[in-house]
C-alpha cells in the first residue's frame, strides 16, 4: 500500500487504502468483518495495525446516542494486561451509508464465558477468574478508572488452564449494558445512560455476581424482569437474591457474600480480593433493614422497610407526593415501622416546601419527593420525576435525550426525559442531592459542578443552553445539527469543511442553528466562544450579520488554510445590507466588485476585512458629513440670496416713496416760490 499524497488531477492510487477506513491515522477498519462476539453486545469488526502490530485488534462502532467514555479514551487504557485496552479512537469506514466513529481495542483471544455456560469448580473460579480480574480492577483503581461492564458476555476465555481476559467497556457510557443482575439496586434503576462512572466497589459487586453466575452455572435471576429483581434485591438483601438459597462451594460463599454487601464500604477491595483468604476473612457484619410490622401499599409496591420504600417513591413519584401530603406514609413510618425521626424529616420536608412561594409548585414537589427518597435511604440516586441518575451520568443522558425515539429529543418539556434534565440542571437539584449525603462525600464539589451546569444553561441565545450543555460534558460525541445529517463530525476543524459542503448544497440553508452555534462555543478556544456568545447579544440585523461573518472568518482562520468556496458564496449572498452601509457610490461599487473576486478565492477573512473595514468606513462617515456640510453651507447661501432680494425690495419701494414725495414737496415749494414773486 502506498500512502503517498498523489499529484493533483492525477488519478488515485488503487493500491491505496481507502481514508475512510483508517482510524486515528494508523489502524485499518474493515466493516465486512463482523465479531459477532468480541465487543461484548456492541457491533465490532476486525481491524489492523499499519505499524506492524501483530496483537490482533477489533474496531467496536459507537452508537451516535451512546457516547464513548472520554475520560479513559483520552488519556489512554494501555498497559494492563489481562484487559482489552483501547488504543485508538476516531472515524472510520461508514456502515449502511452512514458515517461510523470507532474505538479499536485489542480483541479476545477465545468466546465469552456466556457461550455454553455451565458450573465451574471452585479453584478454577478463584485462580482463573477471580485474581486476574481482581489484578485489572487494581489498575483501574490506581489510575482512578472504573471498568462497569463486567457480565459474561464481556469476559472471554480462550484455553481451559489460561485466565479469563475481561472485555472492552469504553465505546459506551458507563455500566449502560448492564443487566440488572450484574447492577446494585441503587445503579440498576437509573437510566441505563445515567448510571455514572460510579467506584470500584461497583465493579466488586459485578465480579461477585460473576463468581456466583459461574459456579452456578447459570445466571441468577435470569428470566425475571428489572423491577422484580430490585425488589428481591432490597426486600431479601443482595446476596440472599443473588443466590436464591442455593448453597455456594465454602470459600467462594463468604468471598461473595462480602462482595454483594449493601454498602459498598464493605466490600473487599481488589487487592484484597487477590488473596482469596484474607478478603475471606475480612467480612463486616451489616445490619439488615428493619422490617414493618404490617406492609404499605404504594402503587404497585408493597413495602416492609425504607429501603423498599425509597425505590417504590423512586418509580411513583405521584403517588409518593400524595402519600406525604395527605401524612398517610408519616403514621405508616411511626405506627408500623418504627422510624419516628424519618417521619420528622418527611413532615419538615411538607412544610418548608408549603412555605416556598417561590419556586414553581411542579418543581417544588418534584424537589419534596427527592428529598424525601434521599432520606429513606442515604444509597438511593438523585431521583426526579420518576427518572434517577447519578450526577456524573448527566452527560450521556443528555445525548439518550436527543435519541430519535425519545419523546421531547428536540427541546425541553416537562415530563419527558430532555425536560426532566432542564429542570434538574436548572434547579440545581444535584447540589442539593449532595448536601444529603453529606456524611458520605463531600458536597462542595457537587454544589459548585451544579451551579457551572446551571450557569451554561443560562447562557442566552445559541451559546449556552441544554445544547451547550450537552457538548460541554461529552467531548467525543458529534454535532447533532439537522444540517449536517449523518456526517460524524466530533471537532471543528472538521465542521468547516462540512458547513462548506452544506451551504453549497443547499444555498439558503442557515447555518448558525443553535447546535452548530453550541457546538463551536463548546469545542473551541476563547476568542471563538465569544463570537458565539456575541450572536446572541447582537439586536441589530446588520450587527448579527456582521457577526456571522466574523465567526466564520475566525473558523476558517483558525482551523482551515484551504479554500471554502461555499461559504464564501454563501456569505456574499447575503452582504447586500453589509455593502449598502458604503455611503460613497464609487466606494459601494468598487466593494461590490471586490466582493465577487473575493468570493472565487474561497478566503473568509479578506471579505471580513473588506466588509469591516474600520478605517474606511470612517472615512465614509467623514465623507458624507463633509458633503452633508457642503450642502448646508450652499443652501443657507441660496436662502440668504432669496432672502436678499426681498429685503432690497422693500427697500426700493421706500426709498421711491420718499423720493417721490421730496419731489413733490420740491414742486409744491417751487409753485409758492414763483407765486410769491409775482
Amino acid at each position: 500500500m502506498s500512502d503517498r499524497p498523489q499529484p493533483d488531477g492525477a488519478p488515485p492510487d488503487p493500491r491505496a487504502p481507502d481514508p475512510r477506513a483508517i482510524v486515528a491515522g494508523q489502524y485499518t477498519v474493515d466493516p465486512s468483518r463482523r465479531l459477532p462476539d468480541a465487543g461484548g453486545g456492541l457491533p465490532a469488526y476486525a481491524a489492523t495495525s499499519r505499524r506492524g502490530i501483530l496483537t490482533p485488534l477489533m474496531a467496536i462502532a459507537v452508537n451516535r446516542n451512546a457516547p464513548a467514555r472520554p475520560k479513559t479514551l483520552i488519556t489512554g487504557t494501555g498497559g494492563i494486561d489481562g484487559l482489552a485496552c483501547a488504543v485508538g479512537h476516531g472515524t472510520g469506514p461508514p456502515i449502511d451509508g452512514r458515517d461510523a466513529w470507532y474505538v479499536i481495542c485489542e480483541a479476545p483471544s477465545g468466546p465469552p464465558l456466556s457461550h455454553g455456560l455451565h458450573p465451574w469448580p471452585e479453584p478454577m473460579v478463584i485462580e482463573l477468574v477471580l485474581r486476574p480480574i481482581a489484578a485489572v480492577l487494581e489498575h483501574l483503581h490506581e489510575r482512578g478508572w472504573t471498568h462497569r461492564a463486567i457480565r459474561p458476555n464481556n469476559v472471554f476465555h480462550s484455553q481451559p488452564n489460561r485466565p479469563v481476559t475481561l472485555g472492552a467497556a469504553w465505546a459506551a457510557p458507563p455500566a449502560m449494558h448492564q443487566p440488572a443482575v450484574f447492577e446494585t439496586a441503587y445503579t440498576a434503576i437509573c437510566h441505563p445512560a445515567a448510571r455514572g462512572d460510579g467506584r470500584i466497589a461497583d465493579d466488586v459487586y459485578a465480579l461477585g455476581v460473576l463468581l456466583a453466575s459461574l459456579a452456578l452455572g447459570r445466571v441468577p435471576l435470569e428470566g425475571l424482569d428489572d423491577r422484580t429483581i430490585l425488589h428481591r434485591k432490597l426486600e431479601f438483601g443482595d446476596f440472599m437474591a443473588i443466590t436464591g438459597g442455593d448453597r455456594l462451594p465454602p470459600m467462594l460463599n463468604d468471598l461473595v457474600r462480602g462482595m454483594l454487601a449493601e454498602d459498598p464500604d464493605h466490600r473487599p477491595t481488589p487487592a484484597l480480593l487477590r488473596d482469596p483468604a484474607g478478603a475471606r476473612g475480612r467480612r463486616v457484619a451489616a445490619r439488615p433493614p428493619a422490617r414493618a410490622q404490617r406492609p404499605f401499599k404504594l402503587g404497585a409496591t408493597t413495602i416492609w422497610n425504607n429501603r423498599t420504600l425509597a425505590m417504590a417513591m423512586a418509580l411513583d413519584p405521584e403517588e409518593a407526593l400524595t402519600a406525604i401530603q395527605n401524612g398517610q406514609l408519616m403514621y405508616w413510618l411511626r405506627r408500623a415501622l418504627g422510624d419516628s425521626g424519618l417521619a420528622v424529616k418527611l413532615e419538615d420536608l411538607v412544610r418548608q416546601s408549603a412555605q416556598d412561594l417561590v419556586t414553581d409548585r411542579e418543581l417544588a414537589n418534584a424537589g419534596l419527593v427527592m428529598r424525601a427518597i434521599a432520606d429513606s435511604d442515604v444509597w438511593m440516586p438523585l431521583c426526579w420525576r420518576g427518572l434517577a441518575m447519578f450526577p456524573d451520568g448527566l452527560g450521556p443522558a443528555l445525548v439518550a435525550a436527543t435519541a430519535p425515539g425519545e419523546p421531547g429529543g428536540g427541546g425541553p418539556s416537562p415530563g419527558d426525559l430532555y425536560g426532566k434534565l432542564f429542570e434538574i440542571v436548572q434547579t440545581e437539584a444535584q447540589g442539593v442531592w449532595a448536601a444529603m449525603h453529606e456524611e458520605r462525600t463531600p458536597s462542595a464539589p457537587q454544589r459548585l459542578e451544579a451551579r457551572q451546569r446551571r450557569a451554561i444553561l443560562q447562557i442566552r441565545g445559541p451559546a449556552g443552553g441544554l445544547p451547550r450543555l450537552t457538548y460541554t460534558l461529552n467531548p467525543l460525541i458529534p454535532c447533532a445539527s439537522p444540517l449536517l445529517g449523518d456526517r460524524w463530525i466530533t471537532n471543528v476543524a472538521d465542521l468547516a469543511t462540512a458547513l462548506d459542503a452544506t451551504v453549497t448544497a443547499s444555498p439558503d440553508a442557515e447555518i448558525l442553528e443553535p447546535h452548530i452555534a453550541a457546538f463551536i462555543g463548546a469545542r473551541s478556544d476563547r476568542v471563538l466562544d465569544q463570537e458565539v456568545k456575541a450572536l446572541a447579544s447582537e439586536a441589530d440585523p446588520l450587527d448579527r450579520a456582521l457577526g456571522a461573518l466574523r465567526l466564520l472568518a475566525e473558523l476558517q482562520s483558525r482551523y482551515h488554510a484551504n479554500a471554502l468556496k461555499g461559504l464564501t458564496a454563501w456569505v456574499v449572498a447575503r452582504s447586500p445590507s453589509l455593502v449598502a452601509r458604503w455611503q460613497n457610490r464609487e466606494r459601494r461599487n468598487e466593494v461590490e466588485e471586490k466582493l465577487k473576486t473575493l468570493a472565487a478565492l474561497g478566503f473568509l477573512p479578506p471579505i471580513r476585512d473588506l466588509l469591516e473595514d474600520h478605517a474606511g468606513h470612517e472615512a465614509d462617515s467623514e465623507g458624507l458629513h463633509a458633503a452633508l456640510a457642503d450642502l448646508a453651507r450652499l443652501d443657507a447661501e441660496l436662502h440668504d440670496i432669496a432672502d436678499g432680494g426681498r429685503r432690497r425690495g422693500v427697500l426700493a419701494a421706500r426709498l421711491g416713496q420718499e423720493i417721490a414725495a421730496g419731489i413733490g414737496l420740491a414742486a409744491i415749494a417751487t409753485t409758492l416760490l414763483l407765486a410769491a414773486m409775482g
